[in-house]
């Protein structure tokens, strides 16, 4: 492994600007007294990209991290030219993370969630003896189990039943990896209460989501990839989003950029989009809330269960919270969009054919709403335009390879009581 040296930084409460060290795993500012993410503000302004060989870790100026782990890649940019085309785009730039060595992608479990692990697991002390509790609706599982998995760093998953196809991997993990599961008829929001559970063991410890500098800073690296390949920042921004973790790190990248002063001075637009029927933030934006609407959950389950990009299920977004998705579009002239099912299977099918890969149905869901966006003259034939390809490459990566699927180890009813849950899963790791 390369030389690595950690770059210094501190946290800002996004409420208040109050600057603060971090305390090596600070998920909020404890000084704070109304809902607030915290950032990094880094000491180098201007971003010094390293070689491919240190792969994710090529941004790490930029990156919250100890240290340098095993396995990483990072997300690709390039100039589309079938899919441009096809729209009449002069300037179509795709990043994608996953799968595709034509274009020197290599993120073996085939979506930008490694960009998360990779970052998120190596901010964590490597003397560390908690347990680190992550709950996915499948591809921030698969993920992190790769990470943990190759570095021996301990984990518990926290996944719907429905969704543990998810978890493939081309050899079986290493068993510091456990996964535990809610019942059929469960969505992602009850493996985080699942989770969540867990937590009241002092055992473990939360990997914090949206509120973890980590995660935000390691999904960043697309945008890092984007601008510093292009040379600006882009005009528009599309990506499919669940929680909206991605699109608040891409602002947030955005910002740094313009510190750095060699990319521009402008905030890309935002245009992220859900796959309906399950669309709680396109509802709460369209009626100009901050505070998400009421959404039944047993309505919730049911649209979670039609929609083809099950990774989108978010039921309680960080979009409200000051410096979260609802600051984002409203900073950027952002906005949110809808796909649809038979939209999204139209545009990975057409991805496919014009750029040679498959993608995942989240990313179908972007593409058909920047088709949308282009079809209804929103944008000029000569913006330069990001298409954040959050997944893909996983049929070209599976084809001749036998895949290994992780099995949980207890599966919990909904109503499930908690200190059973945490007495059972303590016993998983003894």
């Amino acid at each position: 492994m390369k030389e690595f040296n950690p770059t210094s930084y501190t946290l800002e409460c996004v409420a208040t600007g109050r600057e603060f060290p971090d305390g090596g795993w600070t998920l909020a500012d404890p000084q704070c007294k109304t809902p607030s993410l915290v950032r990094t503000r880094y000491a180098r302004t201007q971003i010094e990209v390293r070689g491919d060989e240190y792969g994710l870790y090529k941004f790490c100026d930029w990156l919250p991290v100890r240290r340098m782990l095993q396995g990483s890649s990072a997300p690709v940019t390039y100039k589309s030219k079938g899919l441009a085309a096809h729209l009449g785009l002069e300037n179509l730039y795709i990043t994608f993370s996953g799968y595709n060595p034509a274009i020197g992608a290599a993120m073996t479990t085939c979506s930008f969630k490694e960009t998360e692990a990779y970052s998120v697991c190596a901010r964590a002390a490597e003397d560390e003896r908690r347990v680190l509790v992550v709950a996915s609706a499948g591809n921030t599982a698969r993920a992190f189990a790769k990470v943990c998995s190759d570095n021996r760093i301990p984990l518990l998953l926290s996944v719907p039943e429905d969704n543990i196809g998810a978890l493939w991997f081309e050899e079986p993990l290493d068993p510091c990896v456990k996964l535990i599961c809610c019942e059929k008829g469960g969505d992602y929001f009850d493996a985080i209460h699942l989770g969540d559970m867990v937590l009241k063991s002092d055992r473990f410890y939360a990997e914090g989501g949206a509120k973890n500098v980590a995660r935000r800073d390691g999904m960043a690296t697309t945008v890092l990839s984007a601008v510093t390949a292009i040379g600006r920042i882009p005009d528009y921004y599309f990506q499919a989003v669940g929680s909206g973790t991605g699109a608040i790190a891409a602002w947030e990248a955005n910002q740094r950029l313009i510190a750095d002063g060699r990319f521009g001075s402008h905030l890309m637009k935002l245009i992220v989009s859900q796959n309906a029927p399950f669309v709680p933030m396109y509802d709460a934006w369209r009626a100009d809330s901050r505070v998400m609407l009421p959404y039944d959950d047993d309505k919730a389950r049911r649209d979670a269960e039609i929609i083809d990009a099950k990774v989108l299920s978010n039921r309680r977004p960080p979009y409200g919270i000051a410096g979260g998705l609802y600051d984002a579009l409203k900073a950027t002239g952002g906005d949110v969009m809808v796909a649809t099912n038979p939209q999204a299977r139209r545009a990975r099918a057409l991805f496919r054919e014009l750029e040679g890969v498959d993608i995942y149905s989240a990313a179908g869901v972007a593409t058909a709403s920047l088709i949308k966006c282009v079809e209804s003259g929103r944008i000029a034939k000569d913006a330069v335009v990001m298409l954040n390809i959050t997944g893909g490459g996983e049929e070209l990566f599976q084809a001749g390879r036998r895949m290994w699927y992780l099995k949980p180890s207890r599966v919990f009813p909904l109503a499930a009581e908690p200190v059973a849950v945490a007495e059972a899963v303590e016993a998983l790791f003894a």
